[in-house]
């Protein structure tokens, strides 16, 4: 049996444990450190955990003295990735590691040092690079299907945006921002896709939607709750919409940008477009991107979950659909939790590894210091 202890039992670890139990082998959550035991339990309960077979631990050094693992998954809030990732390193034993893997220069370098010092065996949470969809997209990449890719556009409409203004996520002291929240993701697609490396990186950023001066912390505790448009009231009885959170959007400690782009220029001289929004809605919705040869325009989005190929030398389009429908991440999570069991046993190496973590978190840390000075930023990474 696989022994696996989690650290930072939160609802994204919850959804994660889910996918791993599906696949019926004998992988069991044995031990859990977290500071709110009663929360970590009931998540536990939901995603199918048998809680009296847990040993709970106050803290995660403890734990990793105590028990006999065969892996790790650091869950915790995103501030405190990097510096536990690298007390876990010394016990070398697999670990799954929730994105993003640093959201400060310091927390990069650390990283990295442990990283050069200990050679650990990590499985960043990179779903999107496992998915149905970005392996087919590997494929004709790799074969020349549209030629050689010579330009990039991505894209990220995010519906639940206002997930980030509503509830903690608001905190740029604990998230990093939102470059390191969802743009490290398709950032590591990106490089997954080109195999090459991003060499410079200028992103500018806007908050036009979710500001304000509003005093009132907790939409509750405001006038306007019953008419508001982004209150939970409103949202669940007049939008038929899920409620992001009870915290108001329009305060003066509302943090994070609401659309942002990005410029990558890579190692070839190509050039990548990429943009997020976060106040899109419903079937505004969009996240993929659209790659450039000279011999045909490949596109794929996995709201729409397909594929198309519009070849350039003839009049042929080409769409190829998939139905991922009920699947996390467009499949992707299914395809972490599969590589995670695999590493464990030894069976495979990482498919989504700290390395490419590093590279994504670092592009992200350089397209913060870009917005903010309006300079063109080198991608160091390597060299940091």
């Amino acid at each position: 049996m696989l022994k696996i202890g989690v650290i930072g039992f939160g609802s994204r670890i919850a959804s994660l444990v889910m996918e791993l139990y599906k696949y019926g082998l004998d992988v069991l959550v044995t031990a859990a450190a977290d500071t709110d035991k009663d929360g970590a339990k009931a998540r536990m309960h939901e995603a199918g955990v048998d809680v009296s077979k847990v040993a709970f631990y106050s803290g995660y050094l403890q734990m990793m003295d105590s028990e006999k693992l065969d892996g790790v998954m650091i869950g915790t809030r995103c501030s405190l990735h990097a510096q536990i990732a690298c007390d876990i390193f010394k016990y070398k034993i697999p670990v799954f590691l929730e994105k993003p893997v640093a959201i400060s220069n310091k927390d990069f370098i650390d990283l990295k040092q442990a990283y050069e010092r200990y050679n650990p065996n990590v499985i960043v949470s990179f779903p999107l690079r496992l998915t149905p969809i970005i392996k087919t997209v590997k494929d004709f990449i790799d074969s020349c299907e549209i030629g050689t890719v010579e330009n990039v556009q991505a894209i990220n409409n995010v519906p639940y945006g206002g997930v980030y203004y509503h509830n903690w996520y608001r905190d740029e002291n604990e998230t990093g921002g939102l470059f390191l929240q969802k743009a490290t993701l398709d950032f590591d697609y990106i490089n997954y896709l080109l195999g090459h490396e991003p060499v410079m990186i200028c992103a500018m950023e806007a908050k036009q939607i979710f500001k304000g001066d509003r005093e009132d912390k907790y939409c509750i505790d405001c006038k306007d709750y019953y008419t508001c448009c982004e209150s939970p009231y409103v949202m669940k009885h007049f939008k038929d919409d899920t409620p992001n959170g009870d915290m108001c959007c329009y305060a003066r400690d509302t943090g994070n940008h609401d659309s942002a782009s990005v410029i990558i220029k890579y190692e070839t001289g190509m050039i990548v477009n990429y943009s997020q929004n976060f106040f899109a809605r419903k079937s505004a919705a969009k996240r993929g991107a659209r790659l450039l040869g000279y011999k045909g325009t490949l596109e794929f989005d996995w709201f729409e979950d397909q594929i198309t190929i519009y070849r350039h030398d003839f009049a042929r389009v080409d769409t190829y659909k998939y139905n991922s429908a009920g699947k996390t991440h467009g499949g992707g999570d299914a395809s972490l939790m599969h590589n995670f069991i695999q590493v464990m046993e030894g069976r495979e190496e990482s498919k989504s590894p700290l390395l490419a973590g590093l590279k994504s978190a670092y592009m992200c840390l350089m397209a913060n210091e870009s917005a903010k000075s309006n300079k063109y930023i080198p991608i160091e990474w390597q060299n940091a």
